[in-house]
């Protein structure tokens, strides 16, 4: 059995370990960012209804959040929009993982997009800051575990990251990708990289404990 390492900011970073135990992967969280609030303000406009692609909307969204409880939710997935119910927020909407297909969920709302500062822009769709993600130094030695055992990937900011700074050969290393996007960021020269069925922590947690169990 191969050891895994997974590189999400917390707290997901330790919801995808107690995922990956039940699943009989050992695995160690080592975030390679860190989520942090930033300051806004609801923009000037009419809308009819929130986007949230990630659950750090609500988690950091902080009192901006009072100026815009009058507005339903579309959520890109199942777990963001738990969480938004847990916040107060009545969700419409819920897709599998796909902003696009969150949008398309929308049916024409009026959308206003509680959004990280790195994003892939929405068409037809107001953004606004709520949230960023900052890099940080992972201890040092954390990521030798990636030697002869897989990585979790959640972002093409990670991958990206990740290939930049892996301080062993790659052909030592598979990789699990939340997205074939996120495989792309990742580069060439694995051991082997396998993408999720669907765009969630779930379905990566699944192709993860394959790859841990292949020979």
């Amino acid at each position: 059995m191969r050891r895994a390492l997974v590189l999400r900011p917390e707290p997901g970073a330790t919801a995808t370990v107690a995922r990956l135990a039940a699943a009989g992967v050992i695995a160690t969280a080592v975030p390679l960012f860190r989520v942090v609030p930033v300051d806004w303000q609801r923009p000037a406009g009419e809308f009819d209804a929130l986007l949230l692609t990630s659950a750090n909307a609500v988690r950091h969204g902080g009192a901006g959040l009072a100026a815009v409880r009058d507005l339903p939710v579309v959520a890109v997935g199942e777990a963001t929009a738990a969480t938004a119910r847990a916040a107060g927020f009545a969700v419409i909407a819920a897709g599998a993982g796909d902003a696009a297909a969150a949008v398309q969920a929308a049916e024409g709302r009026r959308l206003l997009h509680l959004a990280g500062r790195d994003r892939v822009a929405a068409p037809a769709v107001t953004a606004v800051t709520v949230y960023a993600s900052e890099a940080i130094d992972p201890p040092a030695g954390a990521l030798d575990a990636a030697a002869d055992g897989l990585v979790l990937l959640h972002s093409a900011r990670a991958a990206t990251r990740f290939a930049a700074i892996v301080p062993v050969e790659r052909e030592r290393v598979r990789i699990a990708a939340i997205s074939a996007a996120v495989a792309v960021a990742a580069g060439f020269g694995w051991a082997r990289v396998a993408v999720a069925e669907r765009p969630a922590d779930a379905a990566l947690v699944a192709t993860a404990a394959s790859l841990a169990i292949d020979p």
